[in-house]
């Protein structure tokens, strides 16, 4: 299992150059089951991230390319009336994937982002009041552009908590952005990448990050955490249950992919501003990974 991951990583860093904790923090969300949402300016390659993630594994990929003008059915399938056999049939949406690539997911309205709320948590559409499972595993990777407000809808709450963890991937650095323009002139482009790991070893590689060991002090460091963020006199809202759970998945995968088989002090705290901050609702529009990095500066470490 350890081949399959350096094989993926290896996969990866072909077409996204000097980003490893950006490639990291994807495959920690991936392996804990939850979804990533990548928060940055255009053209930096959060898309190519995601379509390269796909590419690697050999699974159904769909992607939505997100407008106002979208609408719910357009992501979950609807029914339509077969006149032959005088039935209505259920038309799967591109949500009924391996990985989904919902692009630029903060220019669909808000009625059209509550279309994955199910999807997301439950795994699981309801049309008509039909559930259908989607495939397994189930894995959303997201885009949004932070700096465009023109055309755009603010992720609700409910929908960020969804995300397992955020990430932004920056500019590259000098020799990072020459290393692109040769691979570019060396023709090592998306279309280069070969499958390297499938469905059902992806599931096997959740299956032992599962297994991961977390001490109770670990699990008490995580809850203080936590606990601190809601209590925060800077913070209207704190993280909720579902980021304490999502907090320890996530330190578990990452100890995982570190070839360890026990969490340390340092996983969380590595990942804490990545799985918190866009769980919180400041006040003031302040940002809230200084918020999350002051609480770790504050609580004990084991």
């Amino acid at each position: 299992m350890r081949q399959l991951i350096e094989q993926l990583t290896e996969n990866l860093s072909h077409t996204i150059v000097g980003k490893a904790d950006a490639i990291r923090l994807v495959l920690v969300a991936l392996l804990a089951g939850g979804h990533a949402l990548l928060e940055d300016v255009p053209g930096v390659g959060k898309t190519l991230l995601a379509k390269s993630l796909a590419r690697s594994i050999d699974g159904k990929f769909q992607r939505i390319q997100c407008t106002p003008d979208l609408l719910p059915t357009d992501i979950t399938g609807t029914n339509i009336w077969n006149p032959q056999s005088r039935e209505f049939e259920f038309l799967s949406g591109p949500v009924f994937a391996n990985i989904l690539l919902t692009d630029e997911i903060n220019r669909a309205t808000p009625r059209t982002q509550s279309a994955l709320l199910e999807v997301m948590e439950e795994e699981q559409v309801t049309v008509d009041g039909v559930s259908r499972s989607v495939p397994q595993p189930f894995f959303v990777i997201a885009t949004q552009n932070p700096v465009e407000y023109q055309g755009t809808f603010r992720l609700p709450e409910a929908q960020m908590d969804r995300f397992i963890l955020s990430l932004s991937l920056g500019y590259p650095t000098e020799e990072e952005e020459l290393q692109m323009l040769q691979r570019h002139q060396e023709g090592m482009t998306l279309s280069a990448l070969n499958e390297c790991i499938s469905t059902e070893e992806v599931l096997e590689l959740r299956r032992l990050c599962s297994q991961i060991k977390v001490e109770n002090s670990l699990q008490q460091y995580i809850i203080n955490l936590v606990r601190a963020s809601r209590t925060h006199e800077q913070v209207t809202l704190g993280v909720s249950p579902r980021g304490t759970i999502a907090l320890q998945r996530t330190a578990q995968a990452l100890a995982f992919l570190e070839g360890r088989d026990y969490v340390i002090p340092d996983d969380v705290k590595f990942l804490a501003p990545h799985v918190l901050a866009h769980r919180l609702m400041t006040a003031g529009g302040r940002q809230a990974k200084p918020i999350i990095e002051q609480l770790l500066r504050s609580v004990t470490i084991p």
